[in-house]
């Protein structure tokens, strides 16, 4: 049995009688009757524990913990168990990690022990604030809807995200600890990172939002602060790539849609059309996150953390709202003069929180002309209304590789004399260098063709993260009709010389879509990705394929080879890459000579698939052997559930998809997840429909 809270946003009050609004803070007197075989812990450390006896004379243990801060009541917490503890005091708060007995032992949570401390000093030293509770208890919960909660002095996780498992050699696990990344928990690298944001939200439990409007305040501030602590534990994570990666490149592809809500809303919009639990979303986390970085940006982070340490000071404790910290912000850039605004850091700011959406700025570089738009879907009838939403933009710029000063967009079209071109094909120019600001850019065919001739010559000329964006910027331009396909292909001709694993994850994003039955349907198009992708493909599958080879574990630092080197394989076996099949082959037969052996993981779900799909029943009757082995993880469940769909032999799936309506080989929840896979492989397409209607 287990008993654990979860109040955030509007709980407390079915817990107890409260004001339950974040603006009343209150101090919070605890005490819990529970059965004497199990622990209570609450927010607070315990100050007595007595014994009682109900009108039956059943003993009970009655646990009173010490008065609370003054908090707000969806902090307030409790959890009832009978797990197991890890310790260690930091700076004399005592950090205790809760889990079941047999984790514990195990020691699975000995690495998220490890960092705890670090993360807070490194906070108090950076903030310049101290963490004001005597003891810190973080519980990893087998089953927990919310992924983890701040609660003040108990921290509640999903089991995934606090622990680690000692023969888990990558790092992705580890760094999971280190980034929220938005909705993706099918990727195992993900739950680790998510682990620092929580810690973080400690200071969002000093200084709270006067209302849910501002949430973003709370969660923003926590997903930046997520990212620098994450690399200040694992320092072999290269946070910029992460972070544009993670957090910026997928709420921008959100963010695009008139529908979509601005990141900070009056009271009376949100309580006139929201569900409080709809702001929990990634425009809260990501796009908050992205602006706090532009912001840290412009600002340089230097004065950004000065402005933060004095609006922590005033309003610890109390309450606070988007305004306060401009306010605070405003204040020290008043007094320095090293960094100068165009105009106040609520005007810049508001155009950021308080409008829905994002720009592209469009270059014409033969006059210097820019100008600013808001980024929607031309191609969608209703988004050619007038939105003449203008925002103050920050321009990080390179020429030639050199970096620029900071240029300011502030009205909707502007001449830049700086940044007109000569006839010079050598002549160039780079915007948003490092995606630091919160925007696409649309540039000219000129400046377009310089850029891709220099990549096909230079690549590293163009920094990583700003080949990413460039790549990310023509496709999503493609997409909403601001430009031409042939005009994005340009800038992929260089790829084969492209080395970096999270760049290649966004092109294949872009040019093999997850719904892989479309592209085999057009059979136009097929063999010329094919070809066209294969050929760019072949130097760096070749380099990962001698580490799968040799020596994987070479690869336990290298963080997007835990997350994206599956889709670059599965992509070169799914392009019929013969080395890519022969290489899956060789590892599901040394699999089938011997069941101990390990298939490398960051690619098992590919050479499981196409193990299957080059072999016979053989090979799908020993998948179905290890599917049903006693010892095998959820995970490893999955992995080979999908893998039995890959099968290239119609009668197999015929008879999986039978075996799938069998009560006694699956539970019933499998029927629909087999019909699914089956749904998704070429052959398995018009199987799967026949099977459906025959046994509907």
């Amino acid at each position: 049995m287990l008993i654990a809270s979860q109040l955030e946003p509007t709980y407390a009050r079915t817990v107890y009688p409260c004001f339950d609004e974040p603006a009343m803070k209150a101090t919070f007197n605890i005490r819990i009757v529970h059965d004497p075989s199990y622990v209570a812990l609450s927010n607070m450390p315990a100050i007595d524990v007595s014994e009682m006896k109900d009108e039956n004379g059943s003993l009970w243990t009655v646990t009173t913990f010490n008065t609370s801060l003054k908090m707000s009541t969806y902090l307030t917490a409790f959890v009832i168990c009978d797990f197991d503890y890890v310790t260690r005091t930091e700076r004399g708060n005592e950090i205790r990690i809760w889990a079941r007995k047999e984790a514990v032992k195990n020691g699975y949570v000995d690495y998220a022990l490890s960092i705890t401390g670090q993360i807070f000093s490194f906070l108090e030293d950076l903030l310049n604030v101290s963490y004001p509770l005597p003891k810190t208890d973080l519980v990893a919960l087998p089953d927990f809807g919310a992924g983890a909660m701040e609660n003040w002095g108990l921290m509640t996780f999903q089991e995934s995200s606090l622990m680690y498992l000692p023969s888990d050699k990558f790092t992705s696990r580890k760094a999971m600890i280190a980034v929220i990344v938005s909705h993706e928990l099918g990727h195992q690298a993900c739950e680790m990172l998510r682990y620092f944001f929580f810690l973080f939200k400690w200071f969002g439990n000093l200084v709270t939002m006067n209302w849910w409007n501002d949430l973003w305040l709370n969660e923003g501030l926590a997903s930046y602060f997520e990212y620098l602590g994450a690399t200040f534990v694992e320092p072999k994570l290269s946070l910029n790539e992460i972070f544009y990666d993670h957090v910026v490149q997928p709420v921008l592809r959100e963010d695009n849609d008139i529908g979509v809500r601005s990141l900070s809303d009056s009271e009376d919009k949100i309580k006139g059309s929201f569900s409080l639990m709809s702001l929990f979303d990634s425009i809260t986390y990501n796009k908050g996150a992205s602006i706090t970085w532009m912001l840290s940006g412009f600002l340089t982070e230097k004065l950004f953390i000065r402005a933060l340490t004095s609006y922590l000071k005033e309003f610890s404790f109390s309450n606070a709202n988007q305004d306060d910290l401009w306010t605070h912000i405003q204040m020290v850039v008043d007094a320095q003069d090293e960094v100068q605004l165009p105009a106040s850091v609520k005007q810049i700011m508001d155009s950021w929180t308080c409008q829905n959406g994002f720009p592209v700025l469009t270059l014409n570089l033969t006059t210097g002309t820019i100008s600013q738009e808001q980024f929607l879907n031309k191609k969608n009838e209703n988004s050619t209304d007038s939105h003449n939403n203008t925002w103050i933009i920050p321009i990080s710029w390179m020429r030639n590789g050199s970096s620029q000063p900071l240029m300011w967009l502030d009205e909707s079209s502007k001449v830049f004399p700086e940044m007109q071109v000569s006839e010079s094909e050598y002549d160039w120019i780079l915007l948003n260098v490092n995606l630091s600001g919160y925007y696409r850019v649309n540039y000219d065919r000129l400046n377009l063709k310089r850029l891709a001739r220099l990549l096909e010559n230079d690549p590293k000329a163009i920094p990583a993260v700003s080949r990413f964006q460039l790549i990310d910027d023509v496709f999503a331009l493609t997409q909403f009709g601001y430009i031409q396909i042939e005009t994005a292909l340009e800038l992929t001709k260089y790829l084969a010389r492209e080395d970096e694993l999270f760049i290649w994850n966004v092109v294949l994003l872009n040019l093999v879509p997850e719904n892989l039955e479309s592209t085999l349907k057009n059979y136009e198009v097929y063999p010329l990705l094919k070809k066209y992708l294969l050929k760019r493909m072949l130097p760096i599958y070749h380099y990962y394929a001698g580490f799968i080879r040799q020596n994987v574990d070479a690869l336990e630092d290298d963080y997007f080879a835990q997350v994206y080197l599956e889709k670059l394989f599965a992509t070169a076996c799914w392009l019929g890459l013969q080395d890519c099949l022969n290489l899956s082959s060789e590892l599901y037969a040394k699999w089938m000579d011997n069941p101990e052996y390990k298939i490398p993981f960051l690619i098992r779900r590919t050479v499981c698939c196409y193990g299957v799909a080059v072999g016979s029943d053989k090979e799908w009757n020993f998948a179905w052997e290890m599917y049903n082995h006693t010892d095998s993880t959820k995970e490893d469940k999955d992995i080979l559930l999908s893998a039995m769909s890959c099968a290239k032999e119609s009668w197999l799936l015929y008879r999986y998809l039978q075996y799938g309506l069998s009560d006694t080989l699956f539970s019933s929840n499998c029927t629909s997840i087999i019909i699914f896979y089956v749904v998704t492989k070429d052959i398995g397409h018009r199987i799967a429909w026949e099977f459906v209607t025959e046994n509907w």
